[in-house]
């Protein structure tokens, strides 16, 4: 067994670093005080050409795969959580297109979203579901060749900066999951519209939003896939989606840990720097332990989607540890810097608001735990 990544992934992982310390970093903390999406950066992104790292070349990808966007992510996460998180969202609803789209939805749509030029939103949650996603009560009716779509959707990463968005919303009422189907709505349609901007605690350099359907009318050409596949839809992109979360933990981690270090090693207290003290030094091994462990969570996770395999159990795992390790490691990474740490002039504390969505968001934590240990359960059942 190899462990080592090729050296493509290895030059495009140096790649994504220099851009991530270079044009993304030094602005975090400006995105998270301004609690808006920074376009000067989603612009020099599309122009790196990572917005298209996990398409193929046929629709202007790079046909790098997924190990490769979670390494993205995973790199973009060590200087910005929420530009990661943009990324991310903008992967959980080009993907869908990308494998269950006709041909005619993938020549229109993806050129644009695989090369960054448009964002694009996926719309599952309402103020009444979240992980439970068979739970949604926005509805589509058919009028002719047409669809009718009413309702309110919650908690939408890149809602309002997006201009295409995968709404799903219930076509049959009476079959619960297997009566949802999904839509792709572009901005601008009449009876579409944006809600509330949310106040967030963290990952404010991405923006998050309410959107309304007020009878908004689409054509049937507008569905993706056929008619109630629609939570299969969604579970087939939050698997991808759960990985890239993970990869945002490992990144987040990453990051806090590093930045703890180097505090230790600069900090005089009883006679000597921090790091000389036991109990740092088991808090920076914890640390460590846990990001190297995370991190190949992750990489298996998106190594088994690159080889067609089942993995939403490992895409699961790998979310649930990963965002534990990373609330884990900016806690502690708090703990070393003390005072400090817990001061807006210095980044730990806002690691720790950013760290926390991720043992909410795309599944939380609980649900997740759930799904794991059912899927075991069975296998010994």
């Amino acid at each position: 067994m190899d462990f080592r990544l090729s050296e493509d992934l290895e030059l495009w992982r140096k790649t994504v670093r220099e851009f991530t310390e270079n044009e993304v970093a030094p602005h975090d903390e400006e995105m998270d005080r301004a609690n808006d999406l920074p376009w000067d950066i989603i612009r020099k992104m599309s122009d790196a050409g990572i917005f298209s790292i996990p398409f193929s070349e046929e629709y202007g990808g790079s046909n790098m795969g997924s190990l490769a966007a979670a390494i993205t992510i995973e790199e973009l996460a060590r200087g910005s959580a929420s530009v990661a998180l943009t990324l991310d969202a903008h992967w959980l609803a080009t993907d869908p297109i990308y494998v269950f789209g006709t041909e005619e939805q993938k020549k229109k749509y993806l050129p644009d979203l695989v090369s960054g030029k448009k964002l694009a939103a996926f719309a599952l949650t309402e103020p009444g579901a979240g992980s439970d996603a068979a739970g949604i009560v926005s509805t589509a009716v058919r009028d002719g060749d047409y669809w009718v779509l009413n309702g309110t959707k919650a908690w939408i990463t890149n809602g309002g900066a997006a201009e295409v968005y995968l709404i799903a919303v219930k076509t049959d009422k009476t079959k619960g999951a297997r009566g949802i189907s999904t839509f792709i709505v572009e901005k601008g349609t009449p009876g579409f519209s944006i809600g509330k901007k949310e106040d967030k605690m963290g990952c404010r350099g991405s923006v998050t939003t309410e959107l309304i359907l007020d009878n908004c009318r689409l054509p049937a050409t507008s569905m993706v896939g056929q008619e109630g596949e629609g939570f299969k839809i969604a579970m087939v992109a939050l698997d991808f989606g759960r990985a890239c979360v993970g990869a945002m933990g490992v990144g987040t981690a990453q990051s806090a840990m590093e930045k703890a270090a180097r505090y230790a090693n600069q900090r005089q207290a009883f006679g000597g720097p921090l790091a000389k003290i036991q109990a740092i030094q088991f808090k920076i091994a914890d640390m460590v332990m846990g990001i190297e462990a995370a991190r190949y969570l992750v990489y298996h996770a998106a190594w088994l989607r690159d080889q067609g395999k089942r993995y939403s159990k490992e895409a699961a795992m790998a979310k649930v540890f990963a965002a534990d390790v990373a609330m884990r490691a900016c806690r502690e990474g708090i703990q070393i810097f003390g005072g400090n740490g817990y001061s807006r002039d210095y980044p730990l504390e806002r690691y720790l608001r950013d760290a926390k969505l991720l043992e909410i968001g795309e599944g939380a934590s609980e649900v997740l735990r759930m799904v794991i240990g059912t899927s075991t359960l069975k296998e010994f059942a």
